[in-house]
């Protein structure tokens, strides 16, 4: 049992049922005390009605005339359940039947002799007629109390299922609320033990739950993945930089024990320093694609016409292809407005130009193409070369990432992740698929007009 007041979820279920209790004795209390003054009104009103009409006889006929009036309504029952008494200047009763002593005048509540029942009480409204003449009208109490009584009876028969049905419902509610609570605890301690692959048991329904627990799960799978890339990350920069540092030193070490010829030395550095910039240039993209993902560069977001961005990029890129003998063509929807970063979008389609450039043999036919289509803009770099597996489609946008075949190309697999985060933070996406032959890759972004309304 103390193990169930410790838990928050059955005290919050317990709270919450000892609450409707309370609610429900509240309502009952102010019920019964409402239902009593109304009938005690009710009574008051008879007793003063019956009291008046005695009264008006007694003056239109005198002792004689109130003392039949009385006997008639005892006799034929009438009045069922009023009493009747009229007391002397001596205290004697000289009319009625009602058994009890002469009361003061005004309101009472007296004890009476019942026939049958004994002591008793009862309402009464005790009238003065004359300086030698008292009135008591009285009404038993027992009906009222009957109806208290049932009333007591149906809101404690209230109460006590409330008490059962809700002790019930807590224990179930609070079962059922420490055992969800249980479930997001125990996969977050098996997570922190080592157990990377656990999740939040989950069910397709729409509840608070649920829905945390897909929540988490999501949240969990994001973080696998993003200590998976860590991890390769990790790898392929080791493995990308082996190569040229080994080969700075090699040649550093080379030009130390070789003979001392200052030419030979010049070109020894020379090379090293060519190490060195592709190091530095490794490291600068990998700080680039940090700091775009950060969303630094999203303040600094104006409008930009994108037909004309890739018009320009694509006629300046022009020569470089045909130099590489492959050819560009482009195909644009003039004023596509997006609000962006000129130089990462800039930078963004220069490397898919590289991209298709370098991973394509010569006489590969590029073709860059701007549309758009309802409130989004996109622009398509296609080629009609060796193309990539789909099965490799979602791996060349991690970082680090170039295919077997392309080991031996420049580069460091950093380009289309750059171009990944560069669509990302212009609340867009990057796609790739197949053109058959070749590949075709897409950035689609909102246009400039979509985010303004939006806005």
């Amino acid at each position: 049992m103390s193990n169930i007041w410790a838990s928050s979820a059955y005290r919050i279920a317990f709270t919450y049922s000892a609450g409707f209790a309370i609610m429900i004795a509240g309502l009952g209390t102010m019920v019964y005390f409402a239902a009593d003054a109304n009938f005690r009104g009710q009574q008051d009103a008879s007793i003063s009605a019956e009291s008046d009409e005695l009264v008006h006889e007694f003056r239109s006929g005198g002792m004689p005339e109130l003392r039949a009036n009385i006997d008639r309504r005892e006799r034929d029952s009438v009045a069922d359940g009023f009493g009747y008494a009229v007391f002397g200047l001596n205290g004697r009763r000289v009319a009625g039947h009602l058994d009890t002593p002469r009361p003061d005048v005004g309101w009472q509540t007296l004890v009476f002799k019942d026939p049958e029942e004994g002591r008793d009480e009862a309402r009464a409204q005790v009238t003065s007629l004359s300086p030698d003449r008292t009135l008591v009208v009285a009404l038993d109490s027992e009906a009222v109390e009957q109806l208290d009584g049932t009333i007591l009876a149906l809101f404690a028969g209230a109460l006590l299922l409330m008490l059962v049905f809700g002790t019930g419902g807590a224990f179930l509610l609070g079962g059922f609320l420490r055992t969800r609570l249980e479930q997001i605890t125990g996969t977050a301690e098996a997570i922190l033990a080592g157990d990377l692959q656990r999740r939040v048991p989950s069910r397709p329904g729409d509840n608070e739950f649920d829905r945390v627990g897909r929540s988490l799960n999501a949240m969990l799978d994001r973080i696998a993945d993003l200590m998976e890339n860590l991890r390769q990350v990790s790898t392929d920069v080791a493995h990308d930089l082996r190569t040229p540092l080994s080969r700075m030193r090699s040649e550093i070490d080379e030009a130390l024990e070789g003979p001392m010829d200052p030419i030979l030395q010049h070109l020894a550095l020379r090379k090293a320093l060519t190490q060195s910039d592709e190091l530095l240039s490794l490291f600068s993209a990998i700080l680039r694609i940090s700091e775009i993902e950060g969303g630094a560069a999203a303040r600094s977001f104006e409008p930009i016409d994108l037909a004309a961005l890739a018009e320009d990029l694509c006629t300046s890129f022009l020569p470089v292809v045909e130099d590489g003998y492959r050819n560009l063509s482009w195909a644009t929807n003039p004023n596509i407005w997006v609000l962006g970063d000129r130089e990462l979008l800039s930078q963004a389609i220069v490397n898919l130009l590289e991209n298709a450039q370098v991973h394509t043999p010569p006489g590969t036919r590029i073709h860059v193409e701007v549309v758009a289509c309802g409130d989004r803009a996109g622009i398509s770099v296609q080629d009609d070369g060796p193309g990539v597996p789909p099965e490799d489609f979602a791996r060349i946008t991690r970082r680090f990432v170039r295919l077997d075949e392309s080991r031996s190309t420049d580069g460091h697999g950093l380009g289309l992740n750059l171009v990944s985060a560069i669509a990302g933070i212009h609340r867009g996406t990057l796609s790739i698929d197949s053109a058959e032959p070749g590949l075709r890759i897409v950035i689609d972004l909102p246009l400039a007009s979509a985010l303004s309304d939006g806005a």
